[in-house]
């Protein structure tokens, strides 16, 4: 796991300033502080900070081929390099380490651009070929791993793991891009391939980009996609049988390493079934991390505990209190664009834990998109039988008249809230998924941004990012579609991202069964049935760990990684609320407004209406403009030991 960077001259060969790069190398040394190399060479500068993991002796990169033509810097693991490195020998390739970053020079050099569709990992890598002139990036499929990328006027291509690297080279432009904006304030993050700058770019998951020097910006290409076939005939019994033996190969696959390795454990079905299957193939106990919370409405740690017993797992737990709330500026500065998930709060809390036993850790990530775990899909998939049994001319208007007229009661016993439930069905599918999504809905949304912005936006709306994957999702069935939806936007723009930042932050890696990619493709030929049945998500995950996991684990309600932000916003953080939602630097951009503003604050700290995700959503906006847009993000120290490589 390690930080990449790099500029290339698109246009000629024009000298690379060794300090600039550095400078783009140091300011991700969060990222690899084991070692730090640069390669220059006319037109091309590489940059990589290292986290040994793998081949700690000989696996240091910018990493060459056989005779120094081909050059490359990898982020992240490909878990299949064993398998290859032999094939890759059969075709005359000679290796000299024993790494899997070396395994990616080679194939490259027989497959070209496919190289990609051969390997089994989480990765991120960009590579230089002097022969041919070209300079070629990739992304996994899923995108557990991030790249960024802009191109500067003069047609120099920057790229990094973090968007920091970038803007640490100084010729980035700080514009901010309004419809970045939009996407924000609607789903908590910046979707992919935009970023909250206009000048720069995230390439989007399972895509490479490949730019022969003097010709056109290309576009970027996707070399994977997963199809919800849903035809598999096998019966339940059979999937339980397979799944299980799936998940012990995905988890055999991510223990390989060369540093102490563990888990997270929430207590969750997701973390405990990793766990469970670690346990099954390790020879030694399993290190296991978590955490818990003095707010026993929050605190899970007793049902990870009655796991780590199970399977004598060496168990570590903190508790954290439910006021931890000091780390919003480090967040907003870690994350380097807005970004609103508040239990990114834990999630950095639980790898700062983890990183103090293991420098590898794995996760329970993604198991609730694959195996339809979201409460949001029953509820979505309730409304869908409902909206079938009425036809569009009739639906649209009934029910929008009702979700206007009738109240918001979040006040109300769940049951009477019917308000968001009439919304939706009044919507397509589609709109329906994203009304039920958004942080701020488009009612909100309209009100909070001012006509200056309004009229920035051009008529864009967020919603636009799920028809545009929609359009690609090839199915029809309700819940294949929201899951692909899923896939395509919050397990890469939400999840992925903080737990990349997160982890990465404390310098460990993490790495993630449930998303192998292959198990996803498997999972995708199922039946819905097998993955919702009736008020049951993951039917199939949880009937297959029935044998490992008791009962009170596998089918007790979900409680979620979550943070009391609604009682911070009427105690301890209330006057930072207002100071930031209300404060000079929001009222500075002209976008938003000022009555809707203190509407939110008043209504909330009043008690009237719980308005904690969108607050929440304001503060880290504010927290963003003042952390980088006002300011250099600051950079890592510099390791002493670095090296030019030229």
């Amino acid at each position: 796991m390690c930080g990449i960077t790099g500029l290339f001259d698109t246009r000629g060969q024009r000298a690379i300033d060794r300090s600039v790069l550095q400078r783009m190398n140091d300011s991700q040394h969060h990222r690899g502080p084991d070692e730090g190399s640069l390669h220059l060479e006319p037109g091309l500068g590489l940059g990589h900070r290292r986290l040994s993991i793998i081949d700690i002796a000989t696996g240091q990169q910018p990493l060459f081929n056989e005779d120094g033509s081909v050059v490359v810097v990898f982020n992240g693991e490909i878990y299949n390099y064993q398998s290859l490195i032999p094939e890759l020998q059969a075709l005359g390739h000679v290796f000299h380490t024993k790494s899997d970053t070396e395994v990616i020079v080679h194939a490259w050099e027989s497959w070209g651009e496919d190289c990609v569709k051969r390997f089994r990992g989480m990765f991120a890598f960009a590579l230089w070929d002097r022969n041919r002139q070209t300079f070629f990036m990739a992304r996994d499929r899923l995108a557990v791993k991030p790249m960024f990328y802009a191109v500067l006027d003069d047609g120099m291509l920057l790229f990094g793991s973090e968007l920091k690297s970038l803007l640490a080279h100084g010729g980035l432009k700080r514009d901010i891009d309004p419809l970045a904006v939009e996407e924000y304030f609607a789903l908590g993050y910046v979707a992919e391939p935009r970023t909250i700058f206009t000048q720069a770019l995230k390439l989007p998951p399972a895509h490479t980009l490949c730019w022969r020097r003097g010709e056109p910006m290309p576009q970027p290409k996707a070399y994977w996609d997963v199809r919800f076939s849903l035809d598999n005939p096998i019966g339940a019994e059979e999937a339980c049988a397979e799944l299980r033996q799936r998940l012990e190969e995905s988890v055999r696959l991510r223990l390989i390493a060369e540093v102490p390795l563990g888990a997270f454990l929430s207590g969750g079905v997701d973390s405990s079934a990793v766990v469970a299957m670690m346990a099954g193939v390790s020879s030694e106990p399993v290190n296991t991390c978590s955490i818990g919370f003095d707010d026993p409405a929050f605190n899970e740690s007793a049902f990870a505990q009655t796991v780590a017993d199970r399977y004598k797992t060496n168990h570590f737990v903190e508790t954290v209190k439910s006021d931890d709330f000091d780390l919003i500026d480090t967040l907003a500065r870690l994350y380097d664009e807005p970004y609103a998930d508040s239990s990114a709060i834990p999630t950095y809390r639980v790898c700062q834990l983890a990183r103090k036993r293991v420098t590898v850790a794995l996760s329970g990530d993604g198991g609730d998109e694959s195996f339809g775990g979201y409460r949001r899909y029953r509820l979505h998939l309730m409304e869908e039988r409902m909206r079938s049994a009425l036809p569009p001319t009739l639906r649209r208007p009934l029910f929008g008249l009702l979700g206007k007229v009738y109240p918001k009661a979040d006040w109300a016993p769940r049951m009477f809230r019917a308000k968001t439930t009439f919304e939706g069905m009044a919507r397509s599918s589609v709109e329906a998924y994203f009304h039920s999504v958004s942080i701020l809905r488009d009612p909100m949304r309209d009100e909070l941004f001012s006509p200056k912005f309004k009229s920035a936006l051009a008529g864009y709306n967020a919603q636009q990012v799920f028809e545009r994957h929609a359009a690609q999702a090839g199915t029809e069935d309700p819940l294949a579609l929201i899951q692909y939806l899923d896939l395509k936007t919050y397990l890469v723009g939400d999840i992925n991202t903080k737990v990349d930042r997160a982890s990465m932050a404390h310098s460990l890696e993490v790495r993630e069964p449930l998303m192998d990619h292959e198990l996803v493709e498997w999972l995708a030929t199922l039946p819905s049935s097998l993955k919702v049945r009736g008020q049951e998500g993951k039917y199939l995950l949880k009937k297959a760990m029935e044998p490992k996991l008791p009962d009170d684990i596998l089918y007790r309600p979900k409680m979620g990684f979550a943070v009391p932000l609604a009682r911070w916003f009427r105690g301890p953080l209330k006057q930072r609320v207002r100071d930031a939602v209300l404060g000079p630097r929001l009222a500075a951009t002209g976008w938003f407004n000022p009555a809707y503003l203190t509407h939110l604050v008043e209504a909330h700290q009043s008690g009237a209406r719980d308005y904690s995700a969108s607050l929440w959503t304001l503060l880290m906006f504010e927290a963003f403009l003042r952390n980088v847009v006002d300011g250099a993000v600051a950079p890592s120290p510099t390791e002493p030991a670095d090296m030019v490589m030229a």
